[in-house]
């Protein structure tokens, strides 16, 4: 059983950012007379090394301070305290709360995920049915008027959802989530009005047409649904244990079953019989020889060149239109409606260069599709034939993948079709994503990957058992491996979406061969998104360099201390004068025989005894009189709030005359290491336990009893390779 208190304060802190390196010679000169006046406060860092490396981020289009998160339990006497004399029944009240608020979560996950689908279906069914109406009555200019229109109006409403209220809605939201769990905070990520523009605006961009998916923005919306419920209806909220977390996607699960078996029957509109299962072939013959292992290795190589030829083009893309966001919202709207009119010309226009297809007699399927959603649709061609590219790109992605997976004819369409095709949505998949709208780039890999596959299994056609839509399947996998990097995943996901479990073995040779080929160029591209936004983010594994250096190396200064009983003005001047979140706490004579460390004390904290106004005028201990006037709940995290400021307390010059007992609050064990410890070791620990500071304290006697603090900026490449130049070479 969990103590009560194990979550209370894992994120505690005020929410700014972590600069401890950034100080200039004036700030320096202002330490330099503030410890003349009041000797309380030291800085025995004999090195004065800054740290230089960026401590801002770009979230959406906008420069943000960020931090780190911090799962530490404090252990302090207050909170002490409070775990001894919790009761059993408070106990159960918690854990009951922890998997209640599991369940909702799951609940509501499910029921956005069914809106966004149902919404996405029954717009672009509208918006595709009309063009295809007037098409076949032989209005093309109003047809296109129309399928433009619509195009460009649903584009502006998603970019100025995202430009005017939520930048960092913008995208697929991914890196800035896999950022969060890595232990980095930046504003607005998680925020209710980022949550309200990544559900509309990434329906309103879906049925704009864009070459874009909605399954990314669905990871974002998730984890701002958790932050919401999480902070809003519990201070004791916890997001990274495995079994609620396992709880909660079996529920996602249920509520979308549930729902998409109610549409069905045709209650919900033009929604269509996806769900969990989109592209079935589980019905297809996945036998396979030694040819087919040619073509999935051949498969492999050539989508992981692509792949990360892919992930170049969007760093490239994604840096120019950095450029142009900056200028304000109104040049974002405008790069939106941009890349809306050339989808929808390309979409319109390319159908017209390729010749009609006659109907094939042995089809299931109505040819041409008339009034709904299908694999043959008419364009401008007489009847009895169909526009095959027309069945591409009128379309929703989810449907042109199920045409491209489709066994049911080998040359339903022509490959000069599957190579403009290919061509169109690979690079409009590039310049689409960096706009201000949410845009995931998992259904664009896997369009352009099963056009790929498609291509390569009429290539093989002919000494291949297997068919041209499992092909297809295999050719999304290599492109998905040569993007993303993500293999494991990748085939839980192949599999969930495709339901065949013999295609297993197939799916992993071309995962790990387009991976590992990709390797070999650039990184994955979530992980190249992560770098370019600044987010400072920890690998699982230390830089060889590290190796050769030891923490003592890389702790940056100036370090800034307070002793166990402060005066209140040296406390409010180094919160004004730093935007340090933790302070070393110094015991002194006459209260400890030598100078000693006691601790570790939060900004958030002493924010909350300077607004109660915890004073005294003598400096003495207070005792146990702190339990009487604070509840450790005083200290928790506020929730979706900015929390307590300095500007928001109001101290006379009396006040700032009196004494101030620090250690009530101190976090009496702060996870330390010596100065010797490899950095390499170091970095790994922080990371693991999800630290936010890690004290370094001397391996000797008779030195102060720390020598600084490593904080996550402290461990990037760029703060110690910049201190240490030659250890490039190690890299």
């Amino acid at each position: 059983m969990e103590p009560h208190n194990n979550d209370v304060n894992h994120n505690d802190e005020e929410n700014d950012v972590e600069n401890l390196g950034e100080s200039d010679g004036r700030e320096e000169e202002k330490w330099s007379s503030l410890s003349e006046r009041n000797m309380s406060m030291r800085m025995p860092l004999l090195r004065k090394r800054t740290n230089t490396t960026s401590q801002i981020a770009v979230i959406g289009a906008n420069a943000c301070p960020i931090e780190s998160l911090d799962y530490e339990m404090i252990e302090n006497e207050l909170f002490k305290q409070d775990w001894r004399g919790r009761k059993k029944v408070q106990i159960f009240q918690y854990v009951f709360l922890k998997w209640g608020l599991a369940l909702l979560i799951g609940l509501t996950t499910g029921l956005i995920g069914f809106f966004n689908n149902i919404a996405v279906e029954n717009i672009s069914g509208f918006k595709l049915l009309l063009t295809n109406k007037l098409m076949l009555q032989g209005s093309y200019f109003k047809a296109f008027l129309a399928f433009a229109g619509l195009n460009i109006t649903f584009a502006a409403a998603a970019g100025s959802l995202c430009a005017f209220l939520a930048p960092a809605a913008a995208g697929s939201g991914i890196p800035e989530v896999k950022a969060y769990l890595n232990g980095v905070d930046a504003p607005s990520i998680l925020a209710p009005i980022t949550l309200f523009v990544k559900i509309f605006g990434s329906v309103l961009g879906v049925s704009a047409g864009f070459v874009v998916g909605k399954e990314g923005p669905m990871v974002h919306t998730g984890a701002c649904i958790a932050n919401l419920l999480g902070q809003g209806g519990s201070r004791k909220w916890r997001s990274a244990l495995l079994w609620r977390t396992f709880f909660t996607t079996a529920v996602v699960a249920i509520v979308l079953r549930s729902f998409i078996q109610y549409c069905w029957n045709g209650k919900c509109g033009l929604f269509g019989q996806g769900g969990l299962i989109m592209y079935d072939v589980s019905k297809e013959v996945s036998s396979y020889g030694s040819y087919d292992i040619l073509a999935v290795i051949f498969l492999g190589v050539i989508g992981g060149v692509m792949g990360s030829f892919y992930n170049y083009l969007v760093d490239k893309v994604l840096r120019t239109y950095s450029v142009i966001n900056e200028k304000g919202p109104s040049f974002r709207v405008l790069l939106v409606i941009i890349i809306s009119v050339l989808t929808t010309c390309c979409a319109f226009g390319l159908p017209w260069l390729v010749s009609c297809t006659p109907c094939p007699t042995d089809s299931a399927n109505e040819c041409p599709t008339i009034g709904e959603i299908g694999h043959y649709k008419s364009f401008q061609c007489p009847s009895g034939s169909y526009n095959d590219l027309a069945s591409l790109f009128l379309t929703t992605s989810d449907d042109a993948i199920r045409n491209l997976f489709s066994n049911t004819i080998i040359r339903e369409f022509q490959m000069s079709s599957l190579f403009i095709f290919f061509v169109t949505i690979y690079f409009l998949g590039i310049v689409t994503y960096g706009i201000a709208v949410p845009a995931g780039l998992f259904i664009p890999v896997i369009l352009a990957g099963s056009v790929y596959g498609r291509i390569v299994g009429r290539v093989f056609h002919s000494v291949s058992v297997l068919d041209t839509g499992l092909f297809s399947l295999l050719g999304a996998a290599s492109f998905l491996g040569g993007t993303m990097r993500m293999t494991v995943s990748l085939c839980v996901i192949l599999l969930e979406l495709t339901n065949n479990l013999l295609l297993l073995p197939l799916v992993m040779i071309v995962l790990l061969i387009s991976k590992s080929v990709a390797d070999c160029f650039n990184r994955g591209v979530y992980d190249q998104i992560v770098k370019l936004k600044g987010l400072p983010y920890l690998e699982a594994h230390a830089e060889p360099y590290m190796k050769h250096l030891v923490a003592g190396d890389a702790v940056s200064g100036p370090l800034v201390t307070f002793s166990g009983l402060e005066k209140v003005e040296t406390v409010v001047h180094a919160l004004q004068s730093t935007g340090h979140n933790g302070f070393p706490v110094i015991g002194e004579p006459p209260f400890s025989d030598s100078p000693e460390l006691c601790g570790l004390v939060l900004r958030s904290h002493l924010l909350v005894l300077l607004k109660a106004k915890y004073f005294s005028k003598e400096r003495r201990l207070s005792g146990r009189d702190i339990l009487k006037k604070f509840s450790p709940s005083d200290f928790a995290k506020p929730g979706t709030g900015k929390g307590l400021k300095l500007e928001d307390i109001s101290l006379t010059e009396e006040d700032m005359e009196m004494w101030i007992d620090l250690h009530p609050i101190t976090n009496a064990s702060p996870y330390t290491v010596l100065e010797t410890m490899s950095l390499a070791k170091a970095m790994i620990l922080f990371r693991q336990l999800g630290l936010r500071h890690m004290c370094v304290v001397p391996k000797s006697q008779g030195r102060p009893p720390i020598v600084g603090i490593l904080t996550r900026h402290d461990f990037m490449s760029e703060h110690i390779l910049g201190l240490y130049p030659h250890m490039k070479q190690h890299k």
